[in-house]
This record gives C-alpha cells, sequence and structure tokens, in this order.
C-alpha cells in the first residue's frame, strides 16, 4: 500500500470517527430519538440529494476547480419539469429526459465556458451560471410553486426498497460506479493529473480541456438527477430554492471527506462520509427545533473548520515534501 493510500484511508478513518460520534451524541440529547429506525431512514433519505450534487462537486474540486451552480442547476432542472407539466405534458419520460439533458447541457457549459472562452477561475464561471439559473428557474414557472407532476417523474425520489429511498440506493450505485472510474481508469487517473499537476498532465499527452469539460459535464448530469430526486421529495418545484445553500452544503461533503481546493485529492468514499455528516447535522437540528439562525452559525462553522483542517493539511504535507527534499 502506497503512503497516498494510507493517508487518505487514515482521513476516511478520520471522517467515520466523527460521523459515529456525531451519532452517538445526537442520540442522547434527542433521548434516543435519533437512532430510531424511521429517522435512521430520514437521515438517508435527507443525504440522497447532497451526495448526488456532491459527485459532481468532487470531480471538479479534485481538478482543482468547483461549481458554484450544481444547486440552482438541481433547482432549475426540476422547474424545467414544472414548465412541462404546466403546460399539459403528462408522459413522464418526456419529461426525465428533458430534466437530464437541461442539466447535462448547463454543466458542459460550465465546462466549456472555462475551457473554451478560457475564462480565469470557475468560482467566477459558475456563479454567474448561478444566478442566471435561478432568473431562468422563476421564468419558466412564472415564479410559483407547480406541482402535479406524473408518478413516473416521482418515482426516484419518493419510491423506497425495504424502507430505503431509491434515491439514496441510486446514489450508492453512483458512488460505486465512479469510484471504480477514479481509482482503476485511465480518465480517473489523468483527473486527478489535471488538479494536482498540470504541468505533469500535459507532458503526459493528456487533454487537459477535454477532462475538465467531461468533470463539469458529469456534475450537470448530476444536478439533473438531484432535481428528479426533489421533485419526488417534495411534490413540487419551486424557483425560489435555487439561491439556497446547496452548492456550499456539496462542498462542505468533499471537503469534510478528504477533497482539497487545491486539487489533486478526493476519494468518494470519504465524500460519502461528508454528506452523512452534513445530513446527520441538519436532522439533528430538526428534531432539536433548533431555529435556522443556529443552523446556519453551526453550518457555517462546520465549513470554515472544514477549510482550515484542508489548508492545514496541505501546508503540513507541503512542509514533509520540503524536509524530504533536502
Amino acid at each position: 500500500m502506497t503512503k497516498t493510500k494510507k493517508k487518505g484511508n487514515f482521513s476516511q478513518l478520520g471522517v467515520l470517527i466523527a460521523l459515529v460520534l456525531l451519532c452517538a451524541v445526537l442520540s442522547v440529547v434527542t433521548g434516543g430519538r435519533f437512532l430510531r429506525m424511521n429517522n435512521l431512514m430520514n437521515v438517508l433519505d435527507q443525504t440522497a440529494f447532497n451526495a448526488m450534487l456532491a459527485i459532481g462537486m468532487l470531480l471538479c474540486l479534485i481538478t482543482a476547480g468547483i461549481d458554484l451552480s450544481v444547486g440552482a442547476n438541481a433547482v432549475f432542472c426540476s422547474c424545467i419539469g414544472g414548465m412541462l407539466v404546466l403546460r399539459g405534458v403528462d408522459n413522464a419520460f418526456i419529461i426525465l429526459i428533458a430534466i437530464i439533458v437541461c442539466g447535462t447541457l448547463v454543466g458542459l457549459i460550465n465546462g466549456l465556458l472555462l475551457t473554451r472562452l478560457h475564462l480565469p477561475h470557475p468560482f467566477v464561471s459558475t456563479l454567474g451560471m448561478k444566478n442566471f439559473l435561478w432568473g431562468m428557474a422563476l421564468l419558466v414557472t412564472g415564479s410559483s410553486m407547480v406541482s402535479g407532476f406524473p408518478d413516473g417523474v416521482m418515482w426516484l425520489g419518493s419510491e423506497t426498497v425495504g424502507g430505503v429511498k431509491v434515491s439514496f440506493i441510486l446514489v450508492v450505485i453512483l458512488y460505486i460506479i465512479m469510484h471504480v472510474l477514479l481509482t482503476r481508469t485511465s480518465l480517473g487517473r489523468s483527473i486527478f493529473c489535471v488538479g494536482g499537476n498540470p504541468e505533469a498532465a500535459r507532458l503526459s499527452g493528456i487533454h487537459s480541456d477535454n477532462v475538465l469539460t467531461f468533470c463539469y459535464t458529469v456534475s450537470g448530469f448530476c444536478a439533473a438527477l438531484a432535481g428528479i430526486i426533489t421533485i419526488g421529495r417534495t411534490s413540487i418545484c419551486n424557483g425560489t430554492d435555487a439561491v439556497q445553500p446547496y452548492d456550499t452544503d456539496a462542498i462542505a461533503a468533499c471537503i469534510i471527506g478528504g477533497a482539497s481546493f487545491m486539487g489533486g485529492k478526493g476519494t468518494m468514499l470519504g465524500t460519502m462520509l461528508g454528506a452523512l455528516i452534513i445530513g446527520t447535522l441538519r436532522n439533528g437540528f430538526t428534531l432539536l427545533a433548533a431555529s435556522s439562525a443556529i443552523q446556519n452559525i453551526v453550518l457555517g462553522l462546520v465549513i470554515i473548520v472544514a477549510v482550515f483542517i484542508d489548508v492545514t493539511r496541505e501546508r503540513m504535507e507541503a512542509k514533509a515534501r520540503r524536509l524530504a527534499a533536502k
């Protein structure tokens, strides 16, 4: 086992221990309500949306980028479905295809803005896309909530198998697929190389622009699936939700799980554990009837601590490399 793999396993073990401790604390302060089976299933249900967004976010972070439009993209995609419903479309297949195509197209555009128009950093372009999608989500639905989706559209976010939501089962399947892609394929190695050492990637003949475009396109595709999930969970679409901090939750899940803003790091297992921590926190807030102000304060502190740990880890590793070079 390489030193990198050992560090990755140690980091994931730390996140797992943090998740177990958080569950233990919530079990005590909620009088055991947290550990009830129906509540644990609620945690998985609440985690599915963020975990889906975090798949694409992780790919972008590994390439030393970021996608601030994932949450708005998911809401926009749900509103595309709502627009079709308002126009009398009741064919679930058509609605689902339209949602997936729109979300994936947004991701592709994000990638092309970065690689073909050479905008300075994806922070700028995806932040602009977030605001654009917020406006579009309101526009296509007339700034109103839309309900009445066909059962086929609702199925992914509402159906259960053995008490577990189908949406979470899909998330697990996609995480396994992406884990294999990142660890067992040349494309996965290229993604890490582009983020960790762009010059080495160039000298190795890796088409960095194609790799980056792929990552942002996958992010858009995952946002579309998240949009379908939220339709099934809530039975409605609402364009005003595009301003919700879904993107920061996805970023927090990745960083908590061991990804780095510097690029070249991250695992699907760590990201899943990070998403579970965020979902567990939000579920705990609900059980404790915590105000939205307290929720925002605590989650903000979690993100700050996660970023601090990321920066500290990078500094320690850089110092270790300097010492090893002497």
